[in-house]
């Protein structure tokens, strides 16, 4: 009996994907819920596990665009399992002495990378089979990638030297064509969709970041020992807006047609850059969440857009996003409005600069803070007095955390 692989439904707007890799060859075995593939869609990526075990039988090429729905491969449930997969599992049944504490390779051998992990060994050369994974079921998580040696023994006996290339000739014009992801089409449709179909502007203003970092170096090691996450600024930043959105409504409101959407909730996209692209996920209800549930979500939602394992759903239905710039060392730029939103925060590097203060010249850290925001909906009122508020709000953190 065969078994059907298909490209699965996985988002109401998604009509198509990527077949980006195999994770295993024609004619391996897989056990049932095991990974045997990864595929992109234009807002995210996933691995698809064997519905049952049996032999994989390949009928789609990697790089293959493909609709839902669509047949990639078959699994022969009839097929016997490898001899020496079957004596690995009835090993613990028999009765006999207990093994002495060594790594077992046999486990290394099943053990699969998932794609980031897949993409470092390569680069560095290194054989799966000798890398101890950590993740769940003996997983390679690309963190065992990283840690992984090019030098080890293991990896110098099965990872094959690879050619050295020529240095290129001084003066040279080499060029490379890379065909584009799935994601990075749809990142580059809605940037231009943005641009082309409102009204975008953009206000500035700088805050002075002196009382919230005093405050942040203040209880920082306390606020991680009682909950286990550190303070950053990301999720200060985030309930300064949700402070400020209670008052300006029309920057957390959408257009539909010829209605404007007002919220009474803010759910706060938190742009992430991750090696695929940008991607967008977001924090929900963030109006009602403490600091520390903030930077736990925050950590949570990152972590997975980095890995490859964020879900649609977990990336749908913002309305109101923040974008930090800073952390690569943006000094000033203008975001592009994520839509359906009306409104995105650009935060910037801090930057000691010499600033008038009580008519004295004294040294402060300075950001600078960039909202962009649709025309349509938002007047400059709104705008320069939304952003105005989130300025104040964290040149006094006492009224952010007081609620006053």
């Amino acid at each position: 009996m065969s078994v059907e692989l298909k490209i699965p439904v996985i988002g109401e707007s998604v009509t198509e994907v990527t077949l980006s890799s195999w994770l295993k060859n024609d004619g391996d075995y897989v056990a049932e819920g095991e990974s045997v593939c990864e595929i992109e869609s234009d807002k995210a990526s996933m691995e698809l596990p064997a519905p049952s075990a049996g032999v994989l039988k390949i009928l789609a090429e990697a790089g293959a665009e493909l609709k839902i729905g669509a047949k990639i491969g078959e699994l022969d449930t009839t097929a016997a399992k490898p001899a020496a997969k079957v004596q690995a599992a009835e090993a613990p049944k028999a009765a006999a002495p207990a093994p002495a504490p060594v790594a077992s390779t046999s486990s290394k051998e099943v053990n699969v990378p998932s794609p980031a992990a897949r993409k470092i060994l390569d680069e560095k050369g290194v054989s799966a089979g000798s890398v101890s994974g950590t993740g769940k079921d003996g997983r390679i998580t690309k963190e065992d990638a990283l840690a992984s040696h090019p030098n080890s023994v293991a990896s110098t006996k099965t990872a094959a030297p690879k050619p050295s290339s020529p240095a290129p000739a001084p003066g040279s014009r080499n060029a490379r064509t890379e065909k584009m992801t799935r994601l990075r089409k749809t990142i580059a449709t809605k940037l231009v969709e943005a641009k082309n179909t409102t009204a975008m502007l953009t206000t500035f203003n700088e805050v002075d970041m002196y009382e919230l970092m005093n405050l942040r170096k203040k209880y920082k090691d306390a606020f991680t020992k009682k909950h286990g996450v550190g303070l950053g600024f990301m999720s200060l930043f985030t309930k300064a807006v949700t402070v400020a959105l209670k008052d300006y409504p029309s920057v957390n409101a959408q257009i539909n047609g010829d209605e404007i959407i007002f919220h009474d909730y803010a759910d706060i996209g938190i742009a992430v850059s991750t090696p695929k692209g940008l991607v967008v996920p977001v924090v929900r209800n963030a109006e009602s969440m403490s600091l520390a549930q903030i930077e736990k979500e925050i950590l949570n939602l990152a972590t997975k857009a980095r890995d490859g394992k964020i879900t649609i759903e977990e990336m749908q239905g913002g309305t109101f996003s923040i974008t930090n710039g800073g952390v690569f060392g943006s000094m000033l730029s203008t975001p592009i409005i994520n839509i359906p939103q009306s409104a995105i925060l650009g935060m910037h590097n801090i930057i000691e600069r010499p600033v008038a203060l009580n008519g004295q010249v004294v040294i402060r850290p300075m950001m600078y803070l960039a909202l962009s925001y649709d025309h349509r909906i938002i007047d400059g009122r709104e705008s320069v007095s939304f952003l105005k508020q989130v300025k104040e709000l964290l040149e006094d953190p006492s009224r952010l955390l007081l609620d006053v």
